[in-house]
């Protein structure tokens, strides 16, 4: 799980490992203080736990190629629409690159691995009702 510190990296975390999954985390510290992360002791339900940023290719490419998963699921992102507005640039870097280190190093693996992108409907231009 990349970005498995943060609100929704840390539910699903929670979730997979009740389900029986190995987990193993990819992500900064935990953005806020309190967190759910460490409130709910996350890290301890983890396999592994690394700390680095998802744009950083050689960090990402050694902990994939170590830990050899199956499928990734893929919640690290820059996910704030006032911070994007801000800082545009880090938003795009977080987002756009982060992912493409990602599916870059899965693509050079030798096994099939399942890559799951989840984003937010914020996306998608608001038609409304």
């Amino acid at each position: 799980v990349t970005g498995h510190t943060g609100f929704k990296g840390s539910w699903l975390a929670i979730w997979l490992e009740t389900l029986g999954a190995e987990v193993h985390g990819f992500a900064l510290d935990p953005p806020s203080s309190p967190s759910l992360f460490r409130c709910a002791d996350v890290q301890n339900l983890l396999k592994s736990d690394c700390r680095s940023d998802i744009r950083n290719p050689s960090d990402l490419e050694e902990v994939v190629r170590t830990v050899r998963p199956q499928v990734i699921l893929h919640l690290a992102a820059q996910p704030l629409v006032a911070t994007g507005f801000d800082d545009p640039w880090e938003t795009w870097s977080v987002n756009v690159l982060g992912t493409v280190n990602l599916l870059d190093v899965v693509r050079r693996l030798e096994q099939p691995v399942a890559v799951v992108v989840v984003t937010t409907d914020k996306v998608y231009e608001d038609q409304g009702p």
